[in-house]
């Protein structure tokens, strides 16, 4: 799978505008009172990030354009998969396992919450190894935020805890997961679930 180009996505205060279906005062007023964050450009004009739309328009409960959505998934890396979890050991041997059965894929690691944030936005991997047991974060609430939060492009997630209990696996898969598995985990078939959620992205072309 080839690898995603990033791309910075930038949008002026008329293509707000019409991607909103408003007029271009009522873009430029929202940026105005501070509502919409945006940079001006040395002419003068108002830039705004596509990352920062898509939080102003989350935060006000407005329906995200479907331009908006089109020009995220361009950003997505399915080539890229990031594993979050603070055991160090387990997170390096799965580092080192996808290495070996999944070569074509660049691996991301994250140790905390705030990292995998930070990395969700910078690198928007296609794939994320998920546990839900994170010190100070509240795994659930994190994966919904993954899901619902078009700024990380809705990566496939393979959730996982030492909690082995089927109705954590259900809470899991409610909350957005894609996959569940407990541990100690099972990594043929953590990886063969991968490879087979990007053979799934590959066929939709996203």
């Amino acid at each position: 799978m080839a690898k995603s180009i990033k791309k910075i996505r930038i949008f002026s205060a008329l293509e707000v505008a019409n991607l909103c279906g408003v007029v271009n005062q009522t873009a430029i007023n929202w940026i105005r009172n501070g509502y919409l964050k945006a940079f001006t450009t040395p002419g003068g004009q108002y830039r705004i990030y596509a990352e920062d739309l898509v939080s102003f328009l989350d935060s006000r409960g407005m329906r995200i354009p479907a331009g908006i959505e089109e020009r995220f998934k361009d950003d997505v890396d399915w080539s890229s998969i990031l594993v979050v979890d603070d055991d160090a050991e387990l997170n390096d041997l799965l580092k080192r396992w996808f290495g070996r059965k999944l070569a074509e894929f660049t691996i991301f690691q994250a140790f905390d919450g705030f990292e995998a944030g930070r990395l969700l936005a910078e690198k928007r991997p296609g794939f994320v190894i998920l546990d839900i047991n994170l010190p100070g974060i509240d795994g659930h609430a994190l994966c919904r935020r993954i899901k619902e939060d078009p700024g990380f492009g809705k990566p496939f997630i393979v959730a996982m805890t030492g909690l082995d209990r089927p109705e954590e696996a259900q809470a899991m898969l409610n909350e957005g997961a894609d996959a569940f598995f407990a541990k100690p985990l099972d990594f043929e078939a953590v990886a063969a679930t991968v490879a087979e959620f990007a053979q799934k992205a590959k066929a939709k072309d996203v």
